[in-house]
């Protein structure tokens, strides 16, 4: 399970994360919505060792994440998939999956990518850079579960897909779960998030303002007009 306690961070002098504690549990797909700036992609970062931490405590499984660097973090089976994606863009697409493989960890394989984005497969030779906004975002996804991560923390998974991409990625999340691993999820598409979480957090000024299941936040229309609605 990953455990996070009374965490606070920022950037500079200034701090963003306020306090956020979270749980989530092997086997569980749990949504963190927010508006832009709420401090859902800190947080990720702070997870992911990307941004050191004030105060506070990670821990996943037996581990203690918090101070660890972050190659040390994806050895212990942690997968990031950030909002910038971050593939290399003069690499293939088939280069950029076999930098995701671990090793002594068996993950996706490459025709797995390719049965579940078949796009990618017409495209394997080509430099990771010449492809489409989407086409790198599921590039980034599939290089991530090459890994076979036991936590999956998620920004923004579905942006620039189009709808049926996006159902896919559904699918593959909700695989992973049947698989008992546990998802973090950051997506703005709120559709897709109640429709596929267990339970649902946001974020409002660095802190978790509301913590529910997918139906209590859609009857909860004060936490929807306050913390979710622009």
């Amino acid at each position: 399970m990953l455990e996070v306690h009374e965490l606070e961070a920022g950037y500079g002098a200034g701090r963003v994360l306020e306090g956020v504690s979270l749980q989530v549990r092997r086997g569980e797909i749990v949504a963190l919505l927010g508006r832009n700036g709420a401090g859902r992609s800190t947080l990720l970062r702070c997870l992911m060792g990307l941004l050191p931490t004030r105060a506070g405590q990670v821990t996943w499984g037996e581990h203690r994440l918090t101070g660890l660097a972050t190659h040390r973090i994806a050895r212990l089976g942690v997968g990031y998939l950030p909002e910038s994606r971050d593939i290399f863009p003069l690499l293939t697409v088939r280069q950029n999956l076999e930098l995701g493989l671990q090793r002594g960890r068996a993950g996706w394989t490459e025709a797995d990518a390719f049965a579940a984005f078949g796009s990618l497969a017409s495209r394997a030779d080509v430099p990771g850079g010449a492809l489409s906004g989407g086409e790198q975002q599921m590039l980034a996804l599939c290089r991530m579960l090459m890994a076979r991560p036991e936590l999956l923390l998620l920004d923004e998974p579905t942006e620039g897909l189009a709808p049926s991409m996006a159902a896919r990625v559904a699918e593959c999340l909700r695989d992973e779960r049947q698989a008992g691993r546990a998802v973090l999820l950051v997506e703005q598409k709120q559709a897709i998030s109640l429709d596929i979480a267990d339970r649902v957090l946001v974020m409002g000024r660095g802190r978790i303002v509301f913590e529910g299941t997918p139906a209590a936040l859609r009857r909860d229309a004060a936490v929807q007009q306050t913390w979710l609605q622009v």
